[in-house]
């Protein structure tokens, strides 16, 4: 599948119906395009079959009762959708969009609690998130927007319009020649890239920021379990920048970046060394299995 995301064959699931992939839309006013009044879910389906499908469903539901809103479908609704998608698409590796939102309705304003939530269900083949990063190396840039102080968003919630200083520093970073950027939080902590955890190896202990103002990835709370399984101390923590000169590998966790090495962030570098190369190619086989 190739071109623009509105111009593909296919079908999307909408509102418990399958929908021609070019026909499945909302209206202008649809209230999640003003006030970004959406949630959603990335996943990865290998040999058919989502990874961790069930937590991400429940995230789902989760981060909706985080921005004020409930998503109209059960768990086990939202997972029988996700495989009617897969089964539909014929795909057997694929990334998984499940997306709920705020929709058009007798409020256009800030406030919604007449508008009905809507829900929809799409896959796609999708290859490498950092294209041949994920065996070199990303380069990332260090993006001059923070996390947010967790009194001023719904930090925990994986909601769209928790993402838009992502983008703006993604494309800061792109400009520069970089794959991504890494953002610090309010208080300066290192904190997270645009749409993945970070983690640093030094001295073979391993080291990733408190996710207390940022997602706490799926992807990331696998890696750390498959990190201690092997007996590796893992520790959770805040970490300052002046840390950053000090450490000799870095990877980045996502659904979509999967275990991504890091080669450079600003002007420190990172060796792809044993470590990383070797959780990178656990977790490959883990969601396979």
């Amino acid at each position: 599948m190739a071109g623009a995301y509105d111009d593909r064959d296919g079908f999307i699931w909408m509102d418990g119906q399958m929908v021609p992939w070019r026909d499945a839309k909302v209206h202008v006013l649809t209230h999640a395009m003003h006030y970004a009044s959406s949630v959603f879910e990335g996943e990865r389906a290998y040999h058919g079959k989502i990874f961790k499908s069930r937590e991400h469903s429940e995230r789902l539901r989760r981060s909706a009762e985080w921005i004020d809103f409930e998503v109209p479908y059960t768990v086990d609704e939202i997972e029988a959708a996700k495989a009617t998608v897969l089964r539909e698409s014929g795909l057997q590796d694929a990334y998984v969009r499940v997306l709920a939102w705020r929709g058009a309705g007798e409020d256009m304003g800030v406030a919604s609690a007449r508008n009905p939530v809507r829900m929809a269900v799409a896959a796609w083949e999708w290859g490498a998130y950092y294209g041949d990063a994920k065996f070199k190396g990303a380069k990332l840039d260090i993006s001059k927007w923070k996390r947010p102080s967790p009194e001023t968003i719904p930090c925990h919630a994986k909601a769209s319009g928790l993402y838009m200083i992502c983008t703006m520093s993604k494309h800061a970073a792109e400009a520069k020649g970089c794959s991504d950027a890494m953002m610090f939080d309010y208080r300066g902590y290192v904190a997270e890239a645009t749409g993945a955890n970070i983690f640093f190896v030094r001295d073979g202990e391993v080291h990733t920021p408190l996710p207390d103002c940022f997602l706490n990835g799926i992807t990331r709370q696998t890696v750390i379990g498959m990190l201690r399984d092997r007996g590796i101390e893992v520790k959770e923590r805040h970490i300052m920048p002046e840390e950053l000169e000090s450490f000799q590998q870095c990877w980045l966790t996502g659904t979509a970046a999967e275990v991504t090495p890091v080669g450079h962030i600003g002007d420190y570098s990172f060796e792809v060394g044993a470590l990383t190369r070797d959780i990178a190619e656990a977790y490959e086989k883990l969601v396979r299995a």
